[in-house]
């Protein structure tokens, strides 16, 4: 163990990292220096020391520092690990516990939602078992991230009509639609799904965050209700108790809810 005098060093080279991790490009170090507020040396022996590690690269005919093929290396073991499905079961399974439904943890991948995790009550039958993927805009788990994108984004993932599929006949079918479910899902807090994937079954959802305040998954609870056409109910009783399982995830994650 290093001495309790090694902790702000520590804590300063972790800062240095992440944000190299958060540009698009190299940057200088006079950049790194600025923005984390850093003497100009103090930045200089940083970067050196993340570069002898191999978690920062140095372009000398830049004069720009970058991500080294450690912090890839890295990366790519959180992601071998499955820390979200080794984190998230415990938080699912205390939610059905609580709820009596069904449970799951999706993540965004492009315009699609993609489930890492499904924990039911033995009676439970639902379309959105492990590893199936729907359309980002139809399942409230997918919407509960999205909600959270920049505007830009959004348009990117759905660019047009095409990109908006529908199953039941339910759901957003235009970009302006979307934008609009969206808009009254961030401020309601959570987001709901009534019919939209299979007839019958209606979802409540809330986003999980990292620990940039960033939505990276979500989780949703998922129960039988039927009605001829949407009814508009939100349940926000069932709602606030999947708030809590996210932020419970949230929390395991060390991440902390935008806003």
């Amino acid at each position: 163990m290093g001495a309790s005098s090694d902790v702000p060093g520590l804590r300063r080279g972790l800062a240095v990292l992440r944000l190299l991790a958060t540009k698009a490009g190299p940057v200088t170090a006079a950049a790194v220096a600025r923005e984390l507020g850093l003497p100009r040396s103090s930045t200089y022996h940083l970067l050196g020391e993340l570069c002898a590690a191999g978690f920062a690269t140095h372009l000398p005919e830049e004069r720009r520092y970058g991500l080294g093929v450690a912090a890839f290396e890295v990366g790519s073991a959180y992601l071998r690990h499955d820390p979200l499905e080794r984190l998230g079961r415990p938080v699912l399974t205390r939610l059905i516990a609580r709820t009596g439904h069904a449970a799951h943890l999706g993540v965004l991948h492009g315009g699609e939602t993609l489930y890492l995790l499904r924990e039911h009550p033995g009676d439970a039958h639902t379309v959105t078992d492990v590893g199936v993927r729907l359309p980002g805009h139809l399942p409230a788990s997918g919407r509960a991230v999205l909600a959270h994108l920049p505007a830009a984004q959004v348009r990117v993932l759905f660019p047009g009509r095409r990109a908006f599929v529908d199953r039941t006949g339910r759901g957003p079918r235009h970009l302006p639609g979307l934008r609009a479910l969206l808009a009254a899902e961030r401020r309601r807090g959570w987001a709901v799904e009534d019919g939209y994937v299979v007839e019958g079954y209606a979802s409540v959802a809330v986003a999980v965050f990292d620990h940039g305040g960033r939505a990276v998954a979500a989780i949703s609870t998922t129960f039988r209700h039927g009605c001829l056409s949407e009814c508009g109910a939100t349940w926000p009783e069932l709602a606030e108790l999947t708030r809590v399982a996210a932020d419970e995830l949230t929390a395991r994650i060390g991440g902390h809810r935008a806003g």
